[in-house]
């Protein structure tokens, strides 16, 4: 074999290239794997993220820039010391335009299934076509083992996404009981200072501590399905108490007749809550979000219940009232941030976990030991 292939190298060697056709020519150079130009595509938009002050966040947001509100979003949402710093004031800025908004603060909740994204779509779209701006947090469920979120909103609602006077911004929920991210209300507070006079506020729908949504919503929509099992079972003082009003969707095709029922049913067990502090006296409605019929009623119903809270005062009560709560919610984040940032803290936490898992300290005494040391005592 070696001796063929010297024989073939020979062969070569004895003509010269422009007197044969079999010629060999020099590859050409493949292309990096990776863009030369990457890193100066991510120092760049570094730079321009590290270069926006607070001022270029309020100019951006009062203009109704969504890119600038998309980033405002994003630097409120970060852990990251400084930039908490400018979150903050950056809030505070926003408040007097958000209060001035008079905005309509719309929480929706319900089971997973129940159809919220097919709703809000069809229900945005509609009450888009009446003049409103219209924002949609939407939270994704994260999940327990990887802390990831699929914030796949956007895909469901293609029709509203692309809607000029709409802007979803999905957001993870990163374990939150309710299903509600940590930072909604004050995304509430930016996009009302960017002009949308409605918005929606979508749960996950796991059934734990709804008062988080509650607590920062006007107007209280929970979304039930019929045919899933026995109707009664969700007749329960917790969230139907704190309901506005409650929407039995999908009610088309052969389900409209046990949509119908179902409504009636919820309907007649709502008679037997104490009057609401508001005035309002709740009631259930039935619709289909696919054929768009019932959902003018829904409107009417919200249309209603702000008439009512704003003749009556309640509607500036509520508003000082989610203040309030939110002063405590934000005290409780602040401590755990703290507590989990310290230096001393974080080198003893491993320890500490590694000695719970193999039985050396029950939780209890080790969450009582790591408080002391991060107090000091």
């Amino acid at each position: 074999m070696s001796n063929k292939n010297e024989r073939q190298g020979d062969f070569f060697d004895e003509y010269k290239p422009e007197e044969t056709a079999l010629v060999v020519n020099e590859g050409v150079e493949q292309p990096p794997v990776v863009s030369p130009y990457l890193q100066q595509i991510l120092s760049r938009r570094r730079s321009v993220k590290s270069d926006m002050t607070v001022d270029d966040y309020m100019d951006g947001i009062l203009r109704g820039d969504r890119v600038v509100l998309s980033k405002a979003i994003t630097l409120v949402e970060s852990s990251l010391p400084h930039h908490r710093e400018m979150a903050r004031e950056l809030i505070v800025r926003c408040l007097a335009h958000s209060k001035r908004r008079r905005s309509m603060r719309i929480g929706i909740t319900g089971v997973p299934g129940a159809g919220k994204s097919t709703f809000i779509e069809s229900f945005g779209n509609m009450v888009t076509e009446f003049g409103h701006q219209l924002a949609v947090l939407a939270i994704d469920p994260s999940s327990e083992k990887t802390k990831g979120s699929i914030l796949g909103d956007k895909t469901r609602m293609e029709t509203l996404c692309n809607n000029p006077k709409a802007f979803i911004r999905p957001s993870p929920s990163a374990g939150s009981l309710g299903g509600v991210a940590r930072k909604t209300r004050e995304t509430i507070i930016l996009c009302e200072a960017a002009g949308f006079d409605i918005v929606f506020i979508e749960t996950v729908g796991v059934g734990q501590s709804e008062t988080a949504v509650h607590s920062m919503s006007d107007f209280f929509l929970l979304l039930q399905i019929s045919g899933a099992g026995d109707d009664l079972q969700g007749i329960k003082r917790g969230i139907m108490e704190m309901s506005d009003l409650i929407l039995i969707n999908k009610a088309d095709g052969s389900n409209k007749e046990k949509a119908n029922m179902a409504r009636a049913v919820y309907a007649n067990a709502l008679h037997l809550f104490p009057p609401t502090e508001s005035g309002w006296v709740p009631t259930a409605l039935a619709a289909s979000s696919i054929e768009k019929s019932g959902l003018d009623q829904v409107w009417e119903k919200i249309q209603e219940y702000f008439k009512l809270v704003m003749e009556n005062g309640y509607y500036d009560h509520r508003r000082l009232e989610q203040d309030r709560w939110w002063m405590y919610e934000t005290i409780n984040n602040s401590i755990k941030d703290m507590f989990y940032e310290n230096e001393t803290i974080e080198k003893l936490i491993p320890e500490y976990e590694e000695a719970v898992l193999e039985g050396r300290i029950d939780s209890f005494s080790a969450a009582a030991e790591l408080l002391n040391k991060y107090l000091g005592k």
